[in-house]
């Protein structure tokens, strides 16, 4: 097995993938614009969701199509950041830049934890633990009785960055959500195409051939499980910022079920897969909701026909269209 060598930078100039990936974040930049012309700024809370959506699908992505680990428990990382920025803020952290690392370190040092015992494992067993910690962060925030329990937390105030009002809604809070997606996005791609991603997507292929080599595989695995446990956690914080309001329901097994939809939907593996189904999914919950009381019972049955006619999800179709 060989693991090749890069191009310098990681991809290649005017790469098609590339000039794709940076025409959504500049959709996504000029949407407030774009939407207030056309009388349509309602929508913006949309726009919102779909680039939250797609950083905690980005992160996900970093783990079943690098690395091949399909982990069932992934919205955990995103509620624990969320709680931590949100309990931090309740007890008197203003500061974004500390509350942001707080829940960074708070969903790293869980995926850290969790990922030594649930990388012991692999298939259906490693689904099914990471299910099982997923869930135990779901009952234990809703244990938090102190900080609203099942009910939720509200957030009556509001974080600051560097004594400005970003991190609140209308005072440039999508932007900033807008550059930490298109950082994640970036940085992502970048340890894909660097020596520790083909390590690791050798290893999805053969891992006994990878340890023959002389890389440790459970290493990098965890890696990149704690690495992708972290930037989920990014998610959460702005999360919190943005709804200012967390709950429970955001660690639950149906969050790490869209997310999973989401990843599969958009094409796991590719550069822009997650911002792709995120932005799809997003769009198909509002126009269905429209006409259908439980729009899943249409988008479901929507997934299988794009699994099973669409090789490489949205982005393959993009691809070979192009």
């Amino acid at each position: 097995m060989t693991i090749a060598t890069a191009a310098p930078g990681g991809v290649a100039p005017r790469d098609p993938a590339v000039l794709l990936g940076l025409a959504i974040l500049a959709l996504f930049a000029v949407s407030p614009f774009l939407l207030d012309a056309l009388g349509a700024g309602h929508l913006q809370s949309l726009v919102m969701r779909a680039m939250l959506l797609a950083i905690a699908a980005v992160s996900l992505d970093l783990l079943i199509g690098r690395g091949g680990m399909v982990s069932f428990g992934h919205a955990a990382f995103v509620g624990l950041g969320a709680y931590a920025a949100g309990i931090g803020l309740t007890e008197g952290i203003q500061s974004g830049v500390l509350l942001l690392l707080l829940a960074v370190a708070v969903s790293a040092a869980f995926a850290a934890v969790t990922g030594v015992i649930s990388l012991r494992t692999k298939g259906v067993g490693f689904i099914m633990i990471t299910l099982a910690f997923g869930q135990m962060v779901f009952f234990t925030l809703q244990s938090l009785a102190p900080y609203g329990g099942d009910d939720g937390l509200t957030l009556w105030s509001t974080a600051e960055l560097l004594g400005t009002d970003l991190l609140t809604n209308g005072g440039g809070l999508h932007f900033v959500v807008l550059a930490a997606l298109a950082g994640i996005w970036w940085l992502v791609a970048r340890i894909s195409a660097s020596r520790f991603g083909r390590v690791l997507r050798a290893a999805k292929e053969n891992p006994v051939r990878v340890e023959t080599m002389g890389f440790s595989v459970l290493r990098y695995r965890l890696t990149a499980y704690v690495v992708a446990g972290a930037l989920a956690g990014v998610a959460g914080f702005l999360s919190a910022c943005h709804y200012e309001f967390v709950s429970p329901a955001a660690a639950a097994w149906q969050r790490s079920g869209e997310l999973i939809a989401v990843v599969v939907l958009g094409g796991t593996g590719t550069r822009n897969g997650a911002l792709l189904g995120a932005v799809f999914f997003v769009a198909m919950e509002e126009v269905l909701s429209h006409f259908v009381a439980d729009w899943r019972l249409v988008f479901g049955p929507l997934l299988v026909l794009v699994v099973l006619f669409a090789r490489g999800g949205l982005a393959g179709l993009i691809g070979r269209a192009g």
